[in-house]
């Protein structure tokens, strides 16, 4: 027989009531905390899907709409097709955005739901030193905390975070980062601390390939083809999970990609495809990590 590398669930490990995959369907919330020359940014958020990059620090007005449409409009799409199929979601917040809109903050809170840190404002911290980075965190907490009336457990970098980024959310009481790629299961990871030891830490693998961003850098991309490649990557998992062990799949979503007429449909057919199957936990990222903590030793880190 073929060898293969051991995986990455423990043997007899479920999800609570048995599931064999978990689901986390995360909204990011960026719009409101993109780069606005009127904000002080050196520089505007480039216009993707408007296929314009200013090579200039202007302002860009028709961006900054684009931007709001997703909390006009996404947003409560987003909120109605949640409600509807009695999911909850985790919302990976800019603390800025919310300030903006506390009514989405206001929306998340009374589901339920879980905020998740995504930094104050929608900005790269890898370029940032340590007392930077630092104070960026703790401004996104707690400008989470005053608008949700709790703080966040969970990091999600934009794009990027540093070598300390992961002490530097320990310290602060963080339980789980999400920047990783690696696999369909989550896992502790050892973590350097300033005393010289190490404290583990859970890492909850997301994915890049089944987010809505294919829309925003591709406009070519169909709804179609995003629900079509959805629902394969949550039937291959099911199946896998089922055979091999259990599996966790991430669904990323953003209110002004998504959000869009000519696309919501598409996150409800998912739903309903993924609602049809038994057996299936749809979770926070939070409910996601503790029950992973509670059944899977640290010891496992590495």
């Amino acid at each position: 027989m073929t060898p293969l590398p051991p995986d990455p669930a423990p043997e007899g490990f479920t999800w609570p009531g048995g599931a064999k995959l978990a689901l986390s369907v995360v909204v990011n919330v960026e719009e409101g905390a993109e780069r606005r020359i009127d904000e002080g940014d050196g520089r505007p958020e480039p216009v993707d899907e408007l296929g314009a990059v200013p090579g200039k620090p202007i302002r860009v007005h028709g961006n900054e709409t684009n931007y709001q449409y997703g909390i006009n409009r996404g947003a409560p799409r987003i909120i109605r097709i949640l409600d509807a199929a009695g999911v909850p979601a985790t919302w990976t917040v800019c603390g800025l955005a919310l300030e903006k809109a506390p009514w989405l903050a206001k929306a998340i809170t009374a589901r339920g739901d879980e905020p998740c840190n995504h930094g104050y404002k929608w900005a790269f911290t890898a370029f940032m030193d340590e007392a930077a980075e630092r104070a960026f965190i703790e401004k996104g907490t707690a400008s989470i905390a005053a608008t949700c009336g709790r703080r966040p457990s969970g990091w999600l970098s934009r794009y990027l975070h540093t070598d300390i980024t992961r002490r530097l959310l320990l310290e602060q009481g963080y339980t789980y980062h999400m920047d990783d790629y690696s696999d369909d299961f989550p896992y502790w990871a050892k973590v350097a601390m300033s005393d010289g030891g190490e404290q583990p830490m859970v890492i909850l693998p997301y994915a890049i390939d089944s987010n809505d961003m294919k829309f925003w850098l591709a406009p070519a991309f169909t709804p179609d083809m995003w629900l079509d490649y959805a629902r394969r990557s949550f039937d291959w998992l099911y199946d896998e999970a089922e055979r091999d062990g259990a599996r966790m799949m991430s669904l990323g979503l953003h209110l002004r990609i998504i959000g869009r007429p000519g696309r919501i449909k598409a996150f409800s057919d998912f739903l309903s495809h993924v609602k049809a199957h038994p057996g299936v936990w749809i979770a926070t990222r939070e409910q996601i990590a503790a029950h992973f903590a509670a059944n899977v030793s640290p010891e496992t880190a590495r």
